[in-house]
């Protein structure tokens, strides 16, 4: 997946790979986490794969950069991916295998964990929040709205799930704190 979402934006204009990491960062975090170690991997692998080049820029007084551009084998393949009928729902989330396994620990330090948690999303909530003018300027430089469009779906999507997220949290942290109220009382 990481490397349909580098073609992915490679496919709006040729990038370092700074700017693939930033406009990752910018974007695509919302829904996909990557290392910058993992980025520029992946960027090894288009080239090696044909879907990818690489051209290397010289700067005076700076170190040279790499840009990358898609190749028109690269471009099919994220056609490719894109038109895949396979829309399975296919959750991989460390945060619910350690959920799953918290009765190993405390009441306490799980009230803790969840309150960390909580943190968490409430800065994940603040990013969903400042992104809109982030898509308003990602419009005008790629000088197609309907490609923004669903940037916006994605944020819209992220901005569900922080409150959804939230909202399992509380009712988690709650249900611990019933459990230690209970005890406390006996």
């Amino acid at each position: 997946m990481l490397k349909h979402g580098i073609l992915g934006l490679l496919n709006y204009g040729s990038m370092t790979g700074y700017e693939i990491n930033k406009a990752f960062k910018d974007s695509l975090s919302y829904f996909w986490n990557a290392q910058t170690s993992q980025i520029y991997r992946e960027l090894q692998t288009l080239k090696k794969n044909g879907w990818a080049t690489d051209e290397v820029i010289e700067q005076d007084g700076k170190p040279d950069k790499k840009l990358f551009t898609i190749t028109e084998s690269g471009k099919a393949e994220l056609t490719r991916w894109l038109i895949d009928e396979d829309t399975e729902y296919a959750m991989r989330s460390p945060l619910m295998m350690k959920t799953f396994f918290r009765g190993e620990r405390s009441i306490e330090e799980n009230i803790a964990y969840f309150d960390a948690l909580s943190e968490g999303c409430d800065a994940f909530a603040a990013r969903m929040t400042a992104t809109p003018p982030d898509i308003e300027g990602y419009a005008k430089e790629i000088g197609d709205p309907m490609k923004a469009l669903y940037w916006k779906m994605t944020v819209d999507f992220g901005t569900m799930y922080a409150q959804m997220y939230r909202s399992w949290i509380e009712k988690c942290r709650k249900e611990l704190e019933e459990i230690r109220d209970e005890h406390t009382a006996d």
